[in-house]
């Protein structure tokens, strides 16, 4: 018998073109490129709030109840090219800029400490369980007595609502770094403020991030009702001494003004600050997405 052999035969494929494929690839339109920017829709929401403002303020027709945002826009923008609103958001910014340092630093402290022992954990969860309730703003007495009228009363009162959410929030974070990593870390010799450095820093940052903003928030917040109720600080008053000043003299577009500098700069922070950061780290990394 002969052994037959089968052979398959050879198939040749033509070339199929793309634009042939079942998947077809349209590209966007330029409205919709301009739609996919994330500052575009937020700047949209921000002109619809805007006209609802002016509209409502129009149907009240009382401006000692609710200024036009036009009114309010131009009493911005005088107040602000006459110097007086920068110069005041410069003595707040001083003030909390102060505040917020010392609370970071005394939370990385109180964080750090309670990483490295039971006590130190024991002494975070304690603190934080009794003063994190307690409101910024509780403490304007005290500070008053302890230390007078003047800045140092506010930075004492802007460390305490600085300090709390960053110190839970990195410490969190801390807590939350695989065993892996710090098996790692602790294999390659590494300890004390170097393991914290290398290790847990940037495996925790994004929990780190959010307690900065956080603390931002807070401080923010406080050191206004702080001046509100203080006045002035260090010789001149900040935005919340600005605001307190024109509702005594019943001039409401220019307290709405102040306030509207208030919403700006925290925009701002928020916007070049805290997203930039978060862009070039946690974002860049692939830790968020």
């Amino acid at each position: 018998m002969h052994e037959t052999e089968h052979t398959r035969p050879e198939v040749v494929r033509e070339h199929v073109p793309e634009h042939d494929f079942g998947v077809v690839q349209q590209p966007l339109t330029a409205l919709e490129r301009i739609y996919n920017e994330g500052w575009v829709r937020k700047g949209l929401i921000l002109l619809v709030l805007a006209a609802i403002w002016q509209a409502y303020a129009r149907f009240l027709n009382n401006d000692l109840m609710l200024p036009t945002f036009s009114a309010t826009l131009e009493a911005f923008v005088s107040r602000t090219l006459s110097g007086e609103l920068p110069a005041k958001a410069w003595v707040s910014i001083t003030v909390l800029v102060q505040g917020y340092a010392i609370g970071m630093l005394l939370a990385m402290l109180l964080t750090v400490l309670a990483m490295a022992s039971r006590l130190g954990n024991d002494l975070l969860e304690t603190l934080t369980a009794m003063l994190n309730p307690l409101p910024a703003i509780a403490l304007l007495p005290l500070a008053l007595i302890w230390f007078g009228l003047g800045s140092a009363s506010i930075v004492f009162v802007l460390v305490h609502a600085v300090l709390w959410p960053v110190a839970l929030n990195t410490h969190a974070g801390f807590m939350a770094v695989s065993n892996t990593l710090r098996m790692v870390g602790r294999n390659y010799g590494l300890r004390g403020p170097a393991y914290v450095a290398k290790i847990l820093v940037p495996a925790a940052l994004s929990s780190i991030l959010t307690g900065l903003k956080i603390g931002w928030a807070f401080a923010w917040r406080t050191l206004i009702a702080a001046e509100l109720v203080f006045g002035t600080t260090s010789g001149s008053g900040g935005l919340g001494w600005f605001i307190y000043e024109n509702k005594n003299t019943l001039d409401i577009p220019v307290v709405f003004a102040g306030l509207f500098a208030v919403i700006v700069i925290g925009l701002t922070v928020e916007g070049l600050v805290f997203r930039t950061l978060e862009m070039r780290t946690v974002r860049r990394w692939g830790m968020q997405s």
